[in-house]
Protein backbone atom coordinates (compact mmCIF):
# COMPACT_ATOMS: atom_id res chain seq x y z
CA UNK A 1 0.00 0.00 0.00
CA UNK A 2 2.86 2.36 0.72
CA UNK A 3 4.86 3.61 -2.24
CA UNK A 4 7.98 5.70 -2.60
CA UNK A 5 7.66 8.83 -4.71
CA UNK A 6 10.22 11.37 -5.84
CA UNK A 7 9.36 14.54 -7.75
CA UNK A 8 11.88 16.19 -10.05
CA UNK A 9 11.91 19.42 -8.05
CA UNK A 10 12.12 17.90 -4.56
CA UNK A 11 14.28 14.82 -4.91
CA UNK A 12 16.91 13.73 -2.42
CA UNK A 13 20.26 12.39 -3.48
CA UNK A 14 20.23 8.86 -2.12
CA UNK A 15 24.03 8.67 -2.33
CA UNK A 16 24.82 11.81 -0.39
CA UNK A 17 25.69 10.82 3.16
CA UNK A 18 25.95 14.47 4.16
CA UNK A 19 22.44 15.25 2.99
CA UNK A 20 20.91 12.16 4.61
CA UNK A 21 22.51 13.22 7.87
CA UNK A 22 20.96 16.70 7.52
CA UNK A 23 17.52 15.14 6.99
CA UNK A 24 17.74 12.68 9.89
CA UNK A 25 14.58 12.23 11.99
CA UNK A 26 16.37 13.54 15.08
CA UNK A 27 16.65 16.95 13.42
CA UNK A 28 12.88 17.40 13.53
CA UNK A 29 11.38 18.22 16.94
CA UNK A 30 7.97 16.75 16.11
CA UNK A 31 9.45 13.35 15.28
CA UNK A 32 11.77 13.51 18.28
CA UNK A 33 8.82 13.78 20.68
CA UNK A 34 7.27 10.52 19.51
CA UNK A 35 7.82 7.09 20.98
CA UNK A 36 10.33 4.99 19.06
CA UNK A 37 7.52 2.83 17.67
CA UNK A 38 5.55 5.72 16.22
CA UNK A 39 8.64 7.55 15.02
CA UNK A 40 9.74 4.43 13.15
CA UNK A 41 6.21 4.07 11.75
CA UNK A 42 6.37 7.52 10.14
CA UNK A 43 10.02 7.50 9.12
CA UNK A 44 9.62 4.18 7.31
CA UNK A 45 7.22 5.96 4.96
CA UNK A 46 9.36 9.07 4.48
CA UNK A 47 11.79 10.05 1.77
CA UNK A 48 14.63 12.55 2.44
CA UNK A 49 14.25 15.56 0.15
CA UNK A 50 16.03 18.79 -0.59
CA UNK A 51 13.76 21.81 -0.29
CA UNK A 52 15.08 24.65 -2.45
CA UNK A 53 14.18 28.30 -2.09
CA UNK A 54 10.55 29.02 -3.12
CA UNK A 55 9.67 25.31 -3.41
CA UNK A 56 5.89 25.06 -2.99
CA UNK A 57 4.91 22.55 -0.30
CA UNK A 58 1.18 22.94 -0.76
CA UNK A 59 -1.23 25.17 -2.68
CA UNK A 60 -4.40 26.82 -1.42
CA UNK A 61 -7.70 24.95 -1.69
CA UNK A 62 -6.03 21.64 -2.52
CA UNK A 63 -5.25 18.49 -0.57
CA UNK A 64 -1.45 18.13 -0.60
CA UNK A 65 0.17 15.04 -2.08
CA UNK A 66 2.78 15.08 0.67
CA UNK A 67 3.42 16.39 4.14
CA UNK A 68 6.91 17.43 5.27
CA UNK A 69 8.90 17.14 8.48
CA UNK A 70 11.43 19.94 8.03
CA UNK A 71 14.94 19.30 9.32
CA UNK A 72 16.41 22.62 8.19
CA UNK A 73 15.28 25.76 6.40
CA UNK A 74 12.09 27.76 6.91
CA UNK A 75 8.65 27.43 5.32
CA UNK A 76 6.29 30.39 5.11
CA UNK A 77 2.50 30.10 5.22
CA UNK A 78 0.85 32.93 3.31
CA UNK A 79 -2.68 34.00 2.43
CA UNK A 80 -2.85 35.11 -1.22
CA UNK A 81 -5.25 37.89 -2.20
CA UNK A 82 -7.14 38.39 -5.45
CA UNK A 83 -4.96 41.39 -6.39
CA UNK A 84 -1.86 39.18 -6.42
CA UNK A 85 -0.51 40.32 -3.06
CA UNK A 86 -0.04 38.00 -0.10
CA UNK A 87 0.62 38.27 3.61
CA UNK A 88 2.32 35.80 5.90
CA UNK A 89 0.17 34.21 8.61
CA UNK A 90 2.62 31.61 9.92
CA UNK A 91 5.92 29.82 9.48
CA UNK A 92 7.29 26.37 10.17
CA UNK A 93 10.85 25.25 10.79
CA UNK A 94 12.33 22.08 12.21
CA UNK A 95 9.81 22.13 15.09
CA UNK A 96 6.83 20.91 13.13
CA UNK A 97 5.08 19.34 10.20
CA UNK A 98 3.93 21.04 7.00
CA UNK A 99 0.50 19.81 5.93
CA UNK A 100 -0.78 18.66 9.30
CA UNK A 101 -3.57 21.24 9.34
CA UNK A 102 -5.22 19.54 6.36
CA UNK A 103 -5.88 16.48 8.53
CA UNK A 104 -8.33 18.32 10.80
CA UNK A 105 -11.30 18.43 8.46
CA UNK A 106 -12.60 18.79 4.90
CA UNK A 107 -12.57 22.60 4.67
CA UNK A 108 -10.22 23.78 1.90
CA UNK A 109 -7.25 25.78 3.14
CA UNK A 110 -7.03 29.42 2.04
CA UNK A 111 -3.25 29.43 2.48
CA UNK A 112 -0.28 28.21 0.50
CA UNK A 113 3.11 27.19 1.85
CA UNK A 114 6.54 27.60 0.30
CA UNK A 115 10.16 27.54 1.39
CA UNK A 116 11.58 30.97 2.22
CA UNK A 117 14.92 29.59 3.38
CA UNK A 118 16.23 26.57 1.49
CA UNK A 119 16.62 23.46 3.59
CA UNK A 120 15.87 19.76 3.81
CA UNK A 121 13.23 17.48 5.21
CA UNK A 122 11.49 14.15 5.28
CA UNK A 123 8.54 13.86 2.93
CA UNK A 124 5.64 11.49 3.63
CA UNK A 125 2.74 10.76 1.26
CA UNK A 126 -0.34 12.48 2.63
CA UNK A 127 -2.50 9.29 2.68
CA UNK A 128 0.14 7.61 4.85
CA UNK A 129 0.10 10.49 7.31
CA UNK A 130 -3.71 10.44 7.30
CA UNK A 131 -3.70 6.75 8.19
CA UNK A 132 -1.22 7.33 11.03
CA UNK A 133 -3.29 10.27 12.29
CA UNK A 134 -6.45 8.13 12.30
CA UNK A 135 -4.94 5.04 13.92
CA UNK A 136 -2.26 6.24 16.36
CA UNK A 137 -3.49 8.16 19.42
CA UNK A 138 -0.01 9.56 20.08
CA UNK A 139 0.51 10.86 16.54
CA UNK A 140 -3.06 12.21 16.56
CA UNK A 141 -2.41 14.13 19.78
CA UNK A 142 0.94 15.55 18.66
CA UNK A 143 -0.49 16.79 15.35
CA UNK A 144 -3.38 18.47 17.17
CA UNK A 145 -0.89 20.12 19.53
CA UNK A 146 1.14 21.53 16.67
CA UNK A 147 -2.01 22.64 14.81
CA UNK A 148 -3.16 24.50 17.92
CA UNK A 149 0.21 26.26 18.14
CA UNK A 150 -0.12 27.31 14.52
CA UNK A 151 -3.63 28.66 15.06
CA UNK A 152 -2.53 30.73 18.06
CA UNK A 153 0.45 32.00 16.08
CA UNK A 154 -1.77 33.10 13.19
CA UNK A 155 -3.94 35.11 15.57
CA UNK A 156 -0.94 36.79 17.16
CA UNK A 157 0.59 37.67 13.79
CA UNK A 158 -2.74 39.13 12.62
CA UNK A 159 -2.85 41.36 15.68
CA UNK A 160 0.78 42.37 15.23
CA UNK A 161 0.25 43.29 11.59
CA UNK A 162 -2.71 45.47 12.57
CA UNK A 163 -1.41 47.20 15.70
CA UNK A 164 2.38 47.41 15.58
CA UNK A 165 4.61 49.48 13.35
CA UNK A 166 6.72 48.09 10.52
CA UNK A 167 9.98 48.11 12.49
CA UNK A 168 8.48 46.03 15.29
CA UNK A 169 6.96 43.60 12.79
CA UNK A 170 10.27 43.21 10.96
CA UNK A 171 12.22 42.63 14.17
CA UNK A 172 9.63 40.11 15.34
CA UNK A 173 9.96 38.24 12.07
CA UNK A 174 13.78 38.21 12.09
CA UNK A 175 13.91 36.91 15.66
CA UNK A 176 11.31 34.20 14.93
CA UNK A 177 13.30 33.10 11.88
CA UNK A 178 16.47 33.06 13.97
CA UNK A 179 14.80 30.81 16.56
CA UNK A 180 13.95 28.23 13.91
CA UNK A 181 17.14 28.26 11.87
CA UNK A 182 19.77 28.72 14.61
CA UNK A 183 21.94 30.74 12.24
CA UNK A 184 22.64 34.48 12.49
CA UNK A 185 22.88 34.72 8.69
CA UNK A 186 19.48 34.97 6.98
CA UNK A 187 19.20 35.23 3.18
CA UNK A 188 16.16 37.41 2.51
CA UNK A 189 15.54 40.19 0.00
CA UNK A 190 13.87 43.42 1.13
CA UNK A 191 10.97 42.68 -1.23
CA UNK A 192 10.33 39.33 0.43
CA UNK A 193 10.55 40.82 3.93
CA UNK A 194 8.09 43.52 2.92
CA UNK A 195 5.57 40.87 1.87
CA UNK A 196 6.08 38.92 5.09
CA UNK A 197 5.47 41.90 7.38
CA UNK A 198 2.73 43.53 5.28
CA UNK A 199 4.71 46.65 4.40
CA UNK A 200 6.30 48.45 1.45
CA UNK A 201 9.73 47.54 0.16
CA UNK A 202 10.97 51.11 0.57
CA UNK A 203 9.83 51.05 4.20
CA UNK A 204 11.72 47.81 4.90
CA UNK A 205 14.83 49.20 3.20
CA UNK A 206 14.69 52.30 5.40
CA UNK A 207 14.18 50.21 8.55
CA UNK A 208 17.03 47.84 7.67
CA UNK A 209 19.32 50.82 7.11
CA UNK A 210 18.39 52.21 10.52
CA UNK A 211 18.90 48.86 12.26
CA UNK A 212 22.28 48.60 10.59
CA UNK A 213 23.29 52.08 11.76
CA UNK A 214 22.30 51.08 15.30
CA UNK A 215 24.59 48.06 15.09
CA UNK A 216 21.80 45.51 15.39
CA UNK A 217 22.19 43.93 11.95
CA UNK A 218 24.28 44.17 8.83
CA UNK A 219 22.96 43.61 5.33
CA UNK A 220 25.03 42.59 2.32
CA UNK A 221 24.19 40.84 -0.96
CA UNK A 222 20.78 39.69 0.19
CA UNK A 223 22.00 38.30 3.52
CA UNK A 224 20.97 39.78 6.85
CA UNK A 225 23.53 39.18 9.60
CA UNK A 226 22.19 39.39 13.15
CA UNK A 227 24.83 41.28 15.16
CA UNK A 228 23.02 42.05 18.41
CA UNK A 229 20.20 39.67 19.26
CA UNK A 230 19.65 41.14 22.74
CA UNK A 231 19.33 44.60 21.22
CA UNK A 232 16.76 43.33 18.73
CA UNK A 233 14.77 41.69 21.51
CA UNK A 234 14.68 44.95 23.44
CA UNK A 235 13.33 46.71 20.33
CA UNK A 236 10.76 44.01 19.52
CA UNK A 237 7.05 44.24 20.31
CA UNK A 238 5.35 42.02 22.88
CA UNK A 239 4.24 39.69 20.10
CA UNK A 240 7.71 38.23 19.78
CA UNK A 241 7.70 37.05 23.40
CA UNK A 242 4.32 35.38 22.83
CA UNK A 243 5.58 33.61 19.70
CA UNK A 244 8.85 32.66 21.36
CA UNK A 245 6.97 31.13 24.30
CA UNK A 246 4.77 29.15 21.90
CA UNK A 247 7.89 27.84 20.18
CA UNK A 248 9.91 26.96 23.28
CA UNK A 249 7.05 25.31 25.20
CA UNK A 250 5.81 23.24 22.25
CA UNK A 251 5.89 19.52 23.21
CA UNK A 252 7.24 20.36 26.68
CA UNK A 253 4.60 18.26 28.42
CA UNK A 254 5.43 15.35 26.14
CA UNK A 255 9.15 15.70 26.80
CA UNK A 256 8.56 15.62 30.56
CA UNK A 257 6.46 12.46 30.26
CA UNK A 258 9.12 10.72 28.16
CA UNK A 259 11.82 11.83 30.59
Amino acid sequence: MYGTFCSHSLCASQTSGNFVRMASPGSNRFLSTLSQENRDLLVARCTPVELPLHAVLYEQETTPRYAYFLTSGLASIVTPMSNGESVEVGFIGHEGIVGGLHLLGPAPSSTRCMMQLAGSGLRIPYPDLQLAFDTSPEIHTRILEFAQQQAIMAGQIAGCNRLHDAEQRLIRWLLSALDRTHTPHLRFTHQYLAEMVASQRTTVTSIARDLQQRGLISYSRGVIHILDREGLERAACDCYEVLKRLYTTLYRETAEVHA
